[in-house]
């Protein structure tokens, strides 16, 4: 190997093997390889499930043609750098020599080596510089997540322009394509009896498949719901309950973002729940880690802070413009720490195999990104290893849950319907590309979140719901916290059964009698006490610069009662008394 090509591996490279020494392919993977070679096509796309070993796959395809003189160059496009790095890593390891450290600068590879890993960025802003390489030699050009091809209209022309001349193209993908009008270049299209364009797939291997291969955890959701208080940009108070209050997308994406601040009681509530679900794992899977999925970076680092304080350790963050990030991911990897808190870092393609337990503590909601996380999660190491994610009780992130073992493909020329629409979709994606900056964008939707309290509400598992709401912290809620860490999926669905009728035997799930209606002067009595204690609330952050939320959620631990929305009369009047005190003495909260 050149001297170029060794200083761009890590010295945790294992040595490289002779071509046509790979380890055994899984069933699927010779499947279809069998497939790529009865047709010998041109173009060639796989679907294959997160975790199924796409890479392993490619790579012995890349070894054959090799072997067999077909072509003599081998290009990886790659959505991320730190994908890059693994691409060129798993190469090495079957003889293949790539360059994941490429510059379009350098024009041309060193000596020696078989080819080059790059991203469809790099791609995107050279694409005459990758043509002429490709047709330098003849190449296999294999597009990782070839979905990115569709990311934006440059994306794919810049790859169809570069890898046009390729002699063999190999796309790849995991996850469900997006709806769109942007066709993913080389993909083979039919129109449906609808005259919708549908991508067609040379080979599909679903996660049901693996799920019965055994190549594939089984995943349990454990959502949570809960109340939710916050304040909209027009000054307006408003509260609501997930999981329990029928509400407008609108409202679910307001309540969803309370849940989410990292300063209310949701998010720690639902950190110490997962952390307990870790520990169960860790007693049969003792490096079994867990791992935040957060929205930008500013929470990212809040919820670190809450894990420390929860577990007693800290957590790996990996945030996007940290230039250690791919270190900092393969440290964790091979290590034993429990928690990692990660910004789109760790949403596609990262291998870290303990992973077993996730927070899905972002507000992105589209079903490629929610398939790309939870892939994080379902990669098997053993048989009865079993994956936990945990989750916000919103309708779109349920359904997304429960359609785990679906395939899609993607479509063109759908027409788009009022009842596709997304408020929250735009806002987010506005609100991501600004807090990416670390230290940006936070506060540019006006927005406060006051209140957040989570209720344990239900288990997903095989397109079926078990348990009833409970609170945080109660029998019913550790009855489902506590399955053993190492089942096979027969097994859960019977332990979530025998789970679900324990609880409905302990009948604590009886309604609670309907309160009597207030009259209209209790009301308004009410409301002006709600309306007082949160003028005192503001005054005490404008005096300390501490969040709402914290304050009214100190409140509430030295006061007793339910959140603010639903507390009665004595408690508000109670809060009122305490905060009036704090200001008169001058106290600061811890």
């Amino acid at each position: 190997m050149s001297t170029t090509a060794a200083s761009s591996l890590p010295p945790a490279y294992p040595g490289r093997a002779p071509w046509g020494t790979a380890t055994k392919l899984r069933a699927w993977q010779q499947a279809a390889l069998d497939a790529y070679h009865s047709r010998d096509p041109r173009d060639f796309l796989a679907v294959a499930t997160p975790g199924a070993g796409k890479t392993t796959f490619a790579l012995r395809l890349a070894t054959d043609l090799l072997q067999r003189g077909v072509i003599r160059a081998v290009t990886v496009v790659a959505p991320t750098e730190h994908l890059k790095r693994q691409w060129a890593e798993a190469a090495h390891r079957v003889g293949i020599e790539l360059d994941p450290e490429f510059k379009n600068s350098q024009g041309a590879h060193a000596a020696g080596l078989t080819g080059v890993a790059v991203t469809y960025a790099q791609v995107a802003m050279a694409p005459m510089l990758h043509r002429a390489r490709t047709e330098a030699r003849p190449t296999l050009v294999i597009l990782d997540e070839v979905h990115h091809g569709g990311d934006a209209l440059s994306w794919g022309d810049a790859v169809r322009e570069a890898f046009e001349p390729a002699r063999r193209r190999l796309a790849l993908t995991g996850t469900p394509f997006r709806s769109d009008t942007a066709a993913i270049p080389f993909v083979t299209y039919e129109r449906d009896a609808a005259g919708v364009r549908r991508s067609v797939a040379d080979y599909s291997y679903g996660y049901g498949e693996a799920l019965r291969d055994g190549v594939v955890r089984p995943v349990i959701f454990l959502a949570y719901g809960g109340s939710m208080r916050w304040r909209t940009s027009a000054g307006d108070e408003v509260a609501a309950t997930l999981g329990a209050d029928p509400l407008t997308k609108d409202l679910t994406s307001q309540a969803w973002r309370t849940a989410l601040d990292p300063y209310g009681n949701w998010v720690p509530q639902v950190l110490t729940a997962a952390d307990r679900r870790l520990s169960e794992v860790r007693r049969h899977v003792p490096d079994a880690a867990g791992l935040v999925i957060a929205t930008d970076h500013s929470t990212a680092r809040a919820y670190a802070a809450r894990l420390r304080a929860i577990s007693g350790e800290p957590a790996t963050v990996v945030l996007s413009d940290d230039p250690t990030a791919s270190k900092r991911i393969a440290e964790f990897a091979a290590g034993t720490t429990r928690w990692m808190v990660a910004v789109r870092m760790v949403s596609e393609g990262v291998d870290v195999p303990r992973l077993a337990v996730g927070v899905y503590a972002t507000s992105t909601s589209t079903p490629l990104f929610f398939a790309q996380a939870v892939g994080r999660f379902v990669r098997a190491r053993r048989r009865g290893e079993m994956a936990s994610v945990f989750l916000p009780t919103v309708p779109i992130l349920l359904e997304h849950a429960g359609a785990m073992e679906l395939e899609r493909d993607h479509a063109l020329d759908r027409p788009v319907k009022e009842d596709d629409f997304d408020p929250e979709a735009g806002l987010l994606a506005e609100a991501n590309r600004q807090r990416d900056a670390p230290d940006g964008g936070v506060d540019a939707l006006p927005f406060e979140a006051l209140e957040a309290e989570a209720t344990f509400d239900r288990v997903l598992f095989d397109g079926g719901e078990f348990g009833m709401q409970a609170e945080v912290g109660s029998e019913e809620e550790e009855d489902y916290l506590g399955l053993p860490g190492l089942l096979e999926p027969d097994q859960v669905s019977v332990l979530l059964q025998q789970r679900q009728a324990k609880q409905i035997a302990r009948g604590r799930k009886a309604p609670e009698p309907e309160p009597a209606a207030a009259s209209p002067i209790a009301a308004d009595a009410l409301a002006g006490l709600r309306k007082e204690l949160n003028a005192l609330v503001a005054a005490w952050h404008h005096r300390t610069g501490q969040p709402h939320g914290v304050i009214h959620g100190e409140l509430r631990r030295t006061c007793g009662g339910p959140p603010s929305s639903t507390a009665s009369a004595e408690h508000v009047q109670k809060r009122i008394d305490r905060i009036r005190d704090w200001h008169a003495k001058g106290r600061t909260l811890a």
